[in-house]
Order: structure tokens, then C-alpha cells, then sequence
């Protein structure tokens, strides 16, 4: 690289000394002087000759950098190729810096062809060109295959060109010798390995021993298979199972599957109320932990979760500590970001509300003269390995801080993950806002993603056919995934993708078998062109989690409450008359309105503030240009007074108050007498709060002004005994309040009032139905009070769509247009009350009927089939996903394999057969695994640093578990799993030996009796996406297939056999066979896949690009077109990083494959 610097250098001399002058007639003062550092000014003006050969090549970049705007401009570079002339100044400044660590071929290879392009860029010698082409060609060679050997051989006494040799003081590091220089005293040997060419004397190096075999037992062969996994792990195999202190669901490990397979580490998960999304995105974590180590974790979320510290305690059942960031602590990370270029690492694992987000946060402020610097001043900008957006709802306005700055923190982020059980609140249009925020690179604009769903009408009708299952229903299949490709999106993504192209052959196969075609549902799903950005596990779809037993409590308004109530709407339609029906007033007093029927008593004493204080700001508001005459301002004050005077007279009588005390009374005599009450206005919910005291009734209050302190000491009461003094029998909720949170261990709830939303109502019922529900059944009370339009809404839509008795979350559009239906009824004063009911009811029968098509056809599944898909295919899939050398059993041999090994001993160091286990080691042998552990350069997260802890400690014996569910309620006992640093170090100490095999025997019933020869490679693909995978290669197929199911119930043999080492060369010319031919498909899949991504990357690409200078155009604040400019220079350099990234892998796709374990399995038939 370095000569090649050399070579690169005088071409650009050229090319910006042919170009300049072209762009100005004042270039070199304008476009060399101007723009070089001190240094490199002062080097050139201090030089013989003061020209552009006289620079070195970090000036020369740094001048084309920083006038790329106008050699682009002149040239007609697209903005992508900027790209690499930014990784060319990264190049230069890393071999200028470069330390004796050797370089990969890997990142030569990259290093190379960035080179190569660049040099392309400029028009450089084609010689130069070629030359680099070469070097490339080499690189891959050596990074596939051992380095050729040299044209010139000096033989020696001592090594062979081409033998294999190895550091007398480091054994482990091994050589293939390619040349011998001949010397004095002593010749000087040139080998290759860890990815260079390096040079010793003779008396350095020493001979690899001859391969030998090496038997092994089957703990140590299962040992040795388990820490390959760990140390590799693939794209097939799930690390999150048993990895935390819950119970095993097998639908919660969907979405954590279909993240690791992703393009891209993002992901919705919709789940319904209750069905677990918190464990899910804990789950999904501790696979990445797994995968890589993860550094840096933010998780946000709205501000009464941080409260109860839901995410802190739930995120414990993963073994992990978070942090809560205040205001004051988010702003030292931003200072300490701005300085150091890091977050902090006491809070490297953090927690946010929403309710910190603000303008000074996102623009930074100034402050008595000071700059406070805010996220979009910081550069580079905050980076996190994973964010988790929690109650993602809350970012579906794009006006609000909440929305960007959740948008610039993930665009910064490796993995994202948003959380909502209603990504449609009311309309389509908050599904696009999150989609947008999570995949800007997908989910481009309107126009883009209403194309890029027109697909998915004709994927339904095919699901559909396939389903039913009807005669001709493949022709018909067919011909709906053939409209697909006459779309605009399907024209230009679907038909370039491989599984278009495998779904429409498998549509072909005639006969087929129900597995088939089950097997082509799932295929058919995931061509949906969100598949692979949302998850959506449904309430119907796992079944009921509890009963809910709703029961309707009537009350009826006393005479004097009635009278109120009929002419507060009476004076709402005269207002409405003089202000020509504006939509403020009205929206104004129809809250008036909903909160007289919600509870007049508590509204009283805020009534006079209320209308005068909203009259007065809608009559005089400029923006509605509601300049009305005096007489209609006396005529609507003289409406309010009388109502006021009515309101004073009215007695304490509350039957609604009554009703309540009846159902909080009733249910104090059982042994769980909580109750959670719900209202959406404060006024209510205080009113309520003060007559329970005076009753006697041990009550709480949580609303969105409770501070986080007050807020965790009421849960803590509320959860309390009923026999406890300090206990709390009943808590009162607004809607913020209760948002997000788990009540599951109350069973019954109160809707003093109702939401005309049904997802609200979702959304409150949610936080006592779901997962962990300690009773059979939930019971809701809806009070409703006769003659309001509530009654009527609940009586004609909300009952009868069923939100009481099940969870409708799985309709969200129908149900948000249902919303927004509601309220443009109710609020319409030009019609009669019997015109509103009749149309609550038309609307009711339409939004109804429609739920109920959607559920029909979802419960086909299950007719048709005669199996519960669902769940049947959830569960296959989580199976074939899991591996049994990462089962706990394995695990725990592995661990026990290390340990002897390390200790030089043969004892079991792990004891008792019962929860807990016990690990004993002797301070001596805490010592050497302590050495192993540092030397492993770990991230110090929670459970690092309680094993350190106890490594260092004096107590020989340590609790432990490998039972995720014994570990969920002994918390304090360490869970041992795939993740965990004993099990780390185990798998990077495990000795490979050179031949290793083992000898096995097992009885099976199907399998004929022998002797059966296998030896399992190793796998590893290289391409798209990196994989590993184990291939067994048996002397029988069919033993070959049920390979590891055998080598499961296995044990040692006693075969007194000593086998040659040739003994499984007959199975090689098996094993080429299979991966020629796998190989040649591996490198056409990737072609395929290669040309269909880079399609969808230029269309998506060109669509965002066109999208935000669309933006720019419209705006002039330079903050805002600030943070644009920040993100199309993101989005041009990643996109022809994409595109590069993508030829390399075409480029360099193989199947390198390694032998990793030997054997004999010798069959016996099992007598039935």
C-alpha cells in the first residue's frame, strides 16, 4: 500500500493541475492556499518550487476535498462518488499511522479496491489500474487458500518451503514457510500466516509435529462443537434461548428471528396489548450480546414507565443494569460527547423519557453568553449500538421534538427497535410517520410507500387462495402474485427478488403436499413488503391470555343535573351560531360537554374559569377572525351567567358517585380488593379521590403531574396486601397516567367515563389482561349515564365491536378510522340526537362487519388446516433454529471441560444435581480463570463485573443455575447461559487438536446395525451475509440426516479400535461433491441477491434524495436545513458504501470449508 500511495500520488498532482485552472482563473489562491492547514501552507511556500508537486498526498486530498462541490460540479461526479475520495483520505491516514500489527487481507482488499475506484475517478493510468487489480486478485487468494509458493526454492537442512511451523516462544502462532535467504551464522526463514509476510532465524521456528490423531471423548467432542458455535455464531441458530429469568413462550423469539435475519438491524414490533414486547426486545438484545459486544444501550420511553422503573426492573430479569438520566445527567453526556467524542461509561446503558426531549436538546441554547451545545452541534453525532424506542406512538407527529430527535438518534444507531401496541392511533398515516422514522432508507415518502404497498392487496389474495385450499387454487395463486409485478414498486423490486422467483416456482410443483403448501404460506407472507420491518404477533393468534367480564353499570342524572347538562348544550349551539360554527369553539365546548357527562359535581366548581376563560380566547382569537358585535358577546355572557346560576343550586345527590362505592364496596370483602379507576379529566378523577377518603377507602391518585418518586411509592402500596396497614385498596388513573404500565396483579378495573377512542380503551384494559394476569378472569365496569351522547357511542359502536369482552388491537386502521368517525358525530350540532344514533349505528355495522371479515378469514387457518399454524409453525421454526451444543446440558460440559483442562484436574467442579448448583474453585484456580477472563478484553457490563467480583473474592463457591425458570425466582443466583463469561472464556480456551475424533455408540429402531464413518465440517459462506454452518458427511445418508439427533442420545464406545489416518479419506470425494455443488449455488444466489438489492437501493436512494431536497426547498430555517444537509451527505456516502460492499461480496462469494471432528458411530438395533 504504501508504494502503491506513492503511485497514486503524482496522478492527482496531474489531474488537479489539468482541472483547476479550468474552474478559476484564481485557483491557486482560491482553491490550493485557501483551503490547506498551517503546516502543510508553511512546507509548500518554504519549498524550491512552490507547485502541486511539491505536496504531499494528504494535501492533495484535503484540496480536492474541500473543493468537491466544484470539481464535481465541473467533472459531473455523482454525489456517491465522494464516498471514496473520503475513504481514500481514511486510507492514507491509516498506513501513515500504521503499527507493526499486521493487516488483514480482508482490509487490504477493501483498502485496494477503494484505490482502484478512486484512481478510475480521476482518470488514472490504466497500467496503475490493472497493476491494483492484481493485488486484489492476490489478497483474495491468500485470504481463501494457502499463499503460493515462491519461484525461487533454496532448500535447507532445518524446514521445506511449504512446510508448516510455528514460534518456539509462541506455539500457538503457526506458519507456512515460502522462502529460505541463506545466511551467517544462520539462514533467515520467510513465512506466511495471520495475514502477512513476515521473516525469522532458523533457531526461532520449529517443525508442526506430524498430524496425529487425537481421541476424544464425547463430553470433550460435544465441548469442542459448542465453543465453535459460541466463538462463530451464524445466522440459523438462536443464542437468546435460556438467556434470561423468564418463562419459555415461543412466539416471544419471532421477532428476535426475524431480526438477525433482517437486511438491516430494524424492527416494529406491534405486538398486541399483553403479549410481551418488553421481554421481546430483551430477548433481542441478549442475541445481539451474543453476536458482538454491545457497548452502548439507550432506551426510550414515556415518562411514568421511568417512574415505576419498569424498564429497570424488567431489563434485571436479563441481567442487565441501566441507568435513569435526569435532565441534569443527559446534558453532562452531551458535554462529555462534545469533548471526548464518548458517552459517558457510567451511562452506557441508559433510560429516557420522552418528556426531556425539547428544542434545547436538539439545538442547544445560549446561556449568559455561553453556548450550551445541543445534539445537532455534536460531531460526530451520539452513536449507540442499540436504541429501543418504547410507546413508539408517542413520535407519530413529526412537528414534536419527541419525533426528531428519536429520528437523529437512530439514524445514528447500529440496531433499532420500536415497541407499540398501536402503531395507528387514528389514521393510516402514523404507520408511515414510524416506518419513516425507523427505515428512512426503505420507507422513503407518502407517495413511495403507498406505492410500495400496493403489492401487498395481490400477496393477501394469494395467501388466501393458498389457505382455502380449493381446486385451482394454485392457478389462482398464481395469477394474484403475477399483478404484483404490474405495479410500480413490483415492476421494479419483486421480480428481481430470488424468493419471488422461488415462491412462483414452488407454485408449479404438482402433486403437493399440505406440508408444501403450508411451508408456501410462509413464503408468500414474507414477499409482504413490510415483512421484514414489522412483527405482529396477535392476541388471536396465541389465544385468550384471561376472561374478560365486562358489565355495564347505568345511571341516570337527577332532575337538577339533567337540566344542566341540556342547556349547557343548548348555549353550546347558540355560541356555535354566532361564530358561524368555528372549529376551536366548538372542539372547546364539546370537551365541556364530555367532561359535564363524565361528572358534573366535579366540573361545578371549575365551570365560571372554564367558559369565560375559553369564550373569551375563542371570541378574540385573531387567527379565526371572530370580531362579533357587542350584542351577540352580551347575548352569549348572559347564556353563560344563567347556567352558572343554575349550576349553584344544585344539591350533593350523585348517583353515579353511589354506583361506584356499590362496586369498590362490594369487592373490598375479597382477599384481592383492587380496583384501578380510570377517567380522562382530573377534574373527575379529584372529585372522586376526595369523596373515597371521606368514605374510608385507602386510595391513590396518579396523573401526569405525580413526580416519579411519589408515582414508584404508590405502585408500592397499591401492590401491597390488603391486610398490610399501609396498603392502598384502589388507584385512580388519568390516561397518562396508566400508559405502559403492568397492574397484573389487579383483576378488576372501573371506566368512570370512556374514551371515544377504542384504542385508548385497548390500551387501559392492557394493564391488567395480559401476560402474568394471576386470575382466570378480569372483570371492567363501564359507567355510562342515560341521556348523553356517551351512552349512545357506547351502546351502538363500543360495546358491539367487542373492546370489552376481547382485545380488538389486532384492527388498528379500522379502529382509527372508526375514532375519527366517532368524534366528527358527536360533535356535529346539526344533527338531532335521533340522527346521531342512527348514523353511530351505520357506522357501527359497517367498521364491525369489516373486523369481523379480517377475523373470519384468520380462523380459516385453523379449519382448513386442521392444525393451529400459528402457533404450530412458531414453534418448528424456534425448534429448528435451536442448537443442542447450546443447550444448558452442553453448556455445562463445556464449562466443565475448560475447567479441568485449565486446572489440570478430572473433577466434577460444578455440584449438586438441584437448583441451585454450586461452582466450586479453589482461590489458586480463581486466579488462573480471573487471567482468562481479562484476557478476553471484556466490556464490563452487570453480570462481567459480579463474576470478576466473585473471582477476586475469598468464598470458594458460587450459586448458580443454568434453569431460566428456577433463575426467575431466585434472582440472586447467577444464570449461566450462552452469554455469560464463563462460558465465554470456556469457548476461547477450548483446545482444537489437529485430528481429532471420538468413537460413539447408540441404539436406534430404524437404523440398520453397523459401524458408520462421519466426519462434520465446518461451513463458512462468504458473501451477502457472512454465515457458519456444521455439515455432517456419513458413509450413509440416511445416518447422515439423523446425524445429531443420533450423537444426542449417544455415549462413549467401548470399541477397542485404533483407526489410520486415512481412515475417512473415502468420505472426502462425498464432501467435494456437495460443495461444488452448494457452492456453485451459493455464488448465483448471490448474484441474484446482489442485483435485486442494489435495485431496491437505487430506487429507495433516489427516492429519499429527491424527498429531502424537496424539504430543503420549502424551508429557510438554518437549523433545520442543517440537520437535511447532515443527512444527505449521510445518505450518499452510505449508499455507495452499500453498492461497493455489495460487488466485493459478489466478488469474493465461496464456501470455505474446514474439517473440524472425525468419527465412528456404531449403531445397535433397538429391540421394541
Amino acid at each position: 500500500m504504501y508504494d502503491l500511495q506513492d503511485s497514486t500520488t503524482p496522478e492527482l498532482v496531474r489531474f488537479l493541475t489539468q482541472l483547476l485552472p479550468g474552474i478559476s482563473t484564481n485557483w491557486w489562491q482560491d482553491m490550493v492556499l485557501a483551503v490547506l492547514n498551517p503546516r502543510q501552507k508553511d512546507k509548500l511556500l518554504n519549498s524550491e518550487d512552490i507547485s502541486l508537486v511539491n505536496l504531499d498526498l494528504a494535501a492533495l486530498l484535503r484540496i480536492f476535498d474541500q473543493n468537491w462541490f466544484r470539481i464535481s460540479a465541473h467533472m459531473g461526479y455523482e454525489p456517491e462518488q465522494r464516498h471514496y475520495l473520503k475513504e481514500m483520505i481514511s486510507i492514507r491516514n491509516r498506513w501513515a499511522h500504521r503499527n507493526s500489527n499486521p493487516v488483514s487481507d480482508d482490509d487490504l482488499y477493501r483498502d485496494l479496491d477503494t484505490t482502484q475506484r478512486f484512481l478510475k475517478m480521476i482518470d488514472a493510468d490504466s497500467k496503475l489500474i490493472d497493476d491494483i487489480q492484481q493485488q486484489k486478485q492476490e489478497a483474495f487468494k491468500r485470504n481463501t487458500q494457502e499463499p503460493d509458493q515462491p519461484t525461487e526454492q533454496i532448500p535447507t537442512e532445518g524446514f521445506q518451503p511449504g512446510q508448516v511451523v510455528r514460534l518456539k516462544s509462541s506455539p500457538d502462532k503457526q506458519y507456512a514457510v515460502v522462502n529460505i535467504l541463506s545466511g551467517e551464522p544462520e539462514n533467515r526463514i520467510d513465512v506466511f500466516g495471520e495475514g502477512s509476510t513476515q521473516s525469522f532465524y532458523e533457531s526461532q521456528l520449529e517443525a508442526i509435529p506430524q498430524r496425529v490423531l487425537h481421541c476424544v471423548n464425547l463430553d470433550e467432542f460435544n465441548a469442542a462443537i459448542s465453543a465453535l458455535q459460541i466463538r462463530q455464531p451464524n445466522l440459523t441458530t438462536l443464542y437468546s434461548l435460556n438467556s434470561a429469568r423468564i418463562d419459555f413462550i415461543p412466539y416471544q423469539f419471532r421477532p428476535v428471528l426475524k431480526f438477525i435475519r433482517s437486511d438491516r438491524p430494524r424492527l416494529l414490533i406491534a405486538d398486541s396489548v399483553g403479549v410481551g414486547k418488553t421481554i421481546e426486545a430483551g430477548l433481542i438484545l441478549k442475541e445481539l450480546q451474543a453476536r458482538r459486544e454491545l457497548q452502548s444501550v439507550l432506551i426510550i420511553c414515556p415518562r411514568p414507565l421511568v417512574a415505576e422503573k419498569k424498564w429497570l426492573t424488567e431489563m434485571k430479569r436479563f441481567d442487565e443494569t441501566f441507568r435513569q438520566l435526569d435532565g441534569k445527567q443527559l446534558r453532562l453526556c452531551i458535554d462529555e460527547w462534545n469533548l471526548d467524542g464518548e458517552w459517558p461509561q457510567d451511562y452506557r446503558r441508559s433510560i429516557i423519557p420522552y418528556s426531556l426531549f425539547d428544542e434545547t436538546l436538539l439545538h442547544g441554547e445560549n446561556k449568559r453568553g455561553k453556548k450550551r451545545h445541543g445534539l445537532l452541534d455534536l460531531d460526530p453525532p451520539p452513536h449507540f449500538d442499540l436504541i429501543i424506542v418504547d410507546e413508539a406512538h408517542h413520535i407519530r407527529n413529526t412537528n414534536t421534538y419527541a419525533n426528531q430527535i428519536v429520528s437523529y438518534l437512530c439514524n445514528n444507531a447500529d440496531a433499532v427497535v420500536f415497541l407499540t401496541a398501536t402503531p395507528v392511533q387514528t389514521k393510516s398515516e402514523d404507520l408511515f410517520v414510524l416506518l419513516n422514522t425507523l427505515r428512512p432508507d426503505l420507507i422513503i415518502d407518502r407517495n413511495s410507500y403507498q406505492k410500495m404497498m400496493e403489492p401487498n392487496q395481490f400477496i393477501t389474495q394469494a395467501v388466501k387462495c393458498i389457505r382455502q385450499n380449493k381446486p385451482g387454487w394454485q392457478e389462482r395463486a398464481t395469477e394474484a402474485l403475477t399483478q404484483i409485478i404490474k405495479t410500480e414498486w413490483g415492476s421494479l423490486i419483486a421480480q428481481n427478488n430470488p424468493l419471488y422467483k422461488t415462491v412462483m416456482e414452488g407454485l408449479n410443483e404438482d402433486p403437493m403436499t399440505n406440508e408444501q403448501r403450508v411451508r408456501l404460506i410462509s413464503q408468500v407472507e414474507d414477499l409482504h413488503t413490510l415483512s421484514g420491518v414489522i412483527n405482529r404477533t396477535r392476541r388471536r393468534d396465541i389465544g385468550k391470555l384471561v376472561i374478560r367480564n365486562p358489565e355495564t353499570v347505568v345511571v341516570s342524572f337527577t332532575p337538577e343535573q339533567a337540566l344542566i347538562h341540556d342547556e349547557m348544550l343548548s348555549i353550546q349551539r347558540r355560541i356555535l351560531e354566532q361564530t358561524s360554527g368555528n372549529v376551536s369553539v366548538n372542539f372547546q365546548m364539546s370537551t365541556i360537554r364530555r367532561q359535564a357527562a363524565s361528572c358534573i359535581f366535579g366540573l361545578l366548581p371549575l365551570l365560571k374559569d372554564i367558559l369565560n376563560r375559553r369564550l373569551n380566547e375563542a371570541l378574540w382569537d385573531d387567527q379565526f377572525d371572530l370580531m362579533l358585535d357587542e350584542e351577540a358577546i352580551q347575548s352569549i355572557k348572559a347564556d353563560v351567567n344563567a347556567l352558572l346560576d343554575l349550576a349553584s343550586q344544585v344539591s350533593g345527590n350523585d348517583p353515579k358517585l353511589d354506583a361506584l362505592l356499590g362496586v369498590l364496596n362490594e369487592k373490598q370483602s375479597l382477599s384481592n380488593n383492587k380496583v384501578m379507576v380510570f377517567s380522562s379529566f382530573i377534574h373527575t378523577l379529584r372529585y372522586i379521590y376526595n369523596h373515597l377518603q371521606r368514605a374510608g377507602i385507602r386510595v391513590g391518585f396518579i396523573y401526569g403531574g405525580v413526580d416519579d418518586e411519589d408515582r414508584l411509592e404508590l405502585r408500592r402500596r397499591f401492590q401491597l396486601a390488603k391486610e398490610e396497614p399501609d396498603s392502598l385498596d384502589v388507584m385512580l388513573f388519568s390516561e397518562v397516567g396508566c400508559e405502559g404500565l403492568d397492574y397484573q396483579f389487579c383483576d378488576t378495573m372501573v371506566n368512570y367515563d370512556l374514551p371515544w377512542n377504542p384504542m385508548r380503551i385497548e390500551q387501559r384494559i392492557g394493564r391488567i389482561d395480559r401476560k402474568g394476569q394471576m386470575s382466570e378472569k378480569v372483570l371492567i365496569y363501564n359507567m355510562v349515564t342515560e341521556g348523553t351522547i356517551d351512552k349512545d357511542i357506547y351502546d351502538r359502536c363500543l360495546a358491539r365491536i367487542g373492546v370489552f369482552e376481547h382485545s380488538i388491537g389486532d384492527s388498528e386502521e379500522i379502529l382509527g378510522e372508526l375514532a375519527v368517525s366517532i368524534k366528527s358525530i358527536a360533535e356535529d350540532l346539526k344533527l338531532t340526537d335521533e340522527e346521531k344514533r342512527i348514523k353511530l349505528q351505520q357506522l357501527a355495522d359497517n367498521k364491525v362487519r369489516k373486523m369481523q371479515e379480517e377475523e373470519k378469514l384468520e380462523q380459516q387457518q385453523y379449519e382448513l388446516f386442521g392444525i393451529e399454524v400459528p402457533t404450530k409453525q412458531t414453534e418448528q421454526e424456534i425448534m429448528s433454529a435451536s442448537s443442542y451444543w447450546l443447550s444448558p446440558k452442553l453448556l455445562e460440559h463445556l464449562i466443565e471441560s475448560y475447567l479441568n483442562k485449565r486446572l489440570g484436574t478430572q473433577q466434577k467442579h460444578i455440584l449438586g444435581d438441584k437448583d441451585p448448583r454450586t461452582l466450586r474453585l479453589s482461590q489458586e484456580a480463581r486466579s488462573l480463570i480471573l487471567n482468562d477472563y481479562k484476557s478476553l478484553k471484556p466490556n464490563p457490563n452487570a453480570t462481567g463485573r459480579t463474576w470478576e467480583k466473585w473471582l477476586k473474592e475469598a468464598n470458594p463457591h458460587l450459586s448458580i443455575t443454568f434453569n431460566t425458570e428456577y433463575a426467575s425466582e431466585a434472582t440472586k443466583v447467577v444464570l449461566v447461559n450462552a452469554m455469560h463469561p464463563l462460558v465465554k472464556q470456556a469457548a476461547h480456551h477450548i483446545d482444537s487438536h489437529d485430528f481429532p475424533y471420538t468413537i460413539l455408540q447408540v441404539t436406534d429402531s430404524e437404523i440398520l446395525s453397523g459401524d458408520y464413518d462421519f466426519v462434520i465440517y465446518k461451513w463458512e459462506s462468504r458473501g451477502i451475509r457472512n454465515d457458519l454452518s456444521l455439515k455432517p458427511i456419513c458413509s450413509d445418508m440416511r445416518v447422515g440426516s439423523q446425524l445429531i439427533n443420533l450423537i444426542e442420545k449417544a455415549s462413549d464406545s467401548q470399541i477397542s479400535f485404533e483407526p489410520k489416518l486415512n481412515h475417512w479419506d473415502h468420505l472426502e470425494s462425498r464432501h467435494y461433491e456437495l460443495w461444488r455443488e452448494e457452492k456453485h449455488k451459493h455464488i448465483d444466489r448471490t448474484k441474484e441477491l446482489a442485483e435485486y438489492k442494489k435495485q431496491s437501493l437505487k430506487t429507495s436512494h433516489q427516492a429519499l434524495v429527491a424527498s429531502i431536497s424537496d424539504r430543503m426547498e420549502q424551508v429557510s430555517d438554518e437549523k433545520i436545513l442543517r440537520m437535511y444537509r447532515a443527512q444527505l451527505a449521510s445518505l450518499e456516502a452510505a449508499f455507495a458504501r452499500n453498492i461497493q460492499d455489495l460487488d466485493i461480496a459478489v466478488e469474493k462469494a465461496d464456501i470455505v470449508t474446514t474439517p473440524v471432528m472425525y468419527g465412528i458411530i456404531r449403531v445397535t438395533k433397538e429391540v421394541l
